[in-house]
């Protein structure tokens, strides 16, 4: 093999890796930002912005991360408190954001598959009552 065929494979590695690195690095740093703008809403009492924020962080999916099971247990939390409070459709709306991310991650596998088995079983309870209010 030639020097230049050398050469022209070692580059097109050395550019994949740093392809790779660059692009795990900005969604490390989209979940962070995400997620400090869901705690963010959430202290001020912003049930939206609290939602999107957790659940654009679940989007920026990185295994084993501890920022993805902070932002799904902060979410099931929100729903929790909503069903206890009485408000449905919040608590509704908080399972059912925790659940489709988890969803919209999937590639080879779905991840969170707990927590989608968790909210399945929470909003098939809640479904009945979403009406009686």
């Amino acid at each position: 093999m030639s020097e230049q065929v050398k050469s022209a494979i070692l580059n097109s590695i050395i550019i994949i890796m740093i392809s790779l690195l660059m692009l795990l690095a900005s969604t490390w740093w989209r979940m962070n930002s995400q997620f400090s703008q869901g705690e963010a809403a959430l202290r001020r009492g912003d049930f939206t912005g609290a939602i999107a924020g957790f659940e654009s962080a679940l989007h920026m999916y990185i295994p084993y991360h501890p920022t993805i099971e902070k932002a799904a247990e902060t979410l099931w939390q929100i729903g929790e408190t909503n069903e206890r409070l009485g408000d449905t459709n919040r608590a509704l709306i908080a399972y059912r954001s925790l659940r489709s991310s988890f969803y919209a991650d999937q590639w080879l596998v779905t991840p969170g598959m707990t927590w989608i088995t968790r909210c399945d079983k929470k909003i098939a309870g809640l479904i009945p009552l979403q009406n009686e209010r």
